[in-house]
């Protein structure tokens, strides 16, 4: 019985690899704008750290990591239709004659 528990525990670490990495109860990205607070500690950065970690948390509610919320942000920019050739690039109708 123990060696089964064991043998199941070993094989657990594949399972949070695709987890995002946490910075206390914020995406880690946002631990970088902590960082800048710690070194360069001015007021506006402060606030920036702030006005970053307020963002992640919001995209977090809406269930969207921050790759996500950028692929969304494009879509809005650009619109639902995004064609994956350039006009330029497309294949032109061609007549091959076959008869």
């Amino acid at each position: 019985m123990a060696q089964i528990v064991v043998e199941t525990a070993k094989s657990w670490h594949w399972r949070n690899t695709q987890k995002t990495v946490r910075f206390f109860i914020f995406d880690a990205r946002a631990g970088f704008f902590v960082v800048l607070v710690l070194v360069h500690a001015r007021l506006w950065t402060l606030g920036l750290a702030a006005i970053v970690m307020t963002i992640f948390y919001l995209l977090e509610r809406r269930s969207l990591s921050f790759p996500a919320a950028l692929r969304a942000l494009r879509v809005w920019i650009i619109g639902p239709r995004r064609p994956g050739w350039i006009f330029s690039r497309r294949r032109k109708l061609l007549d091959t004659g076959s008869r």
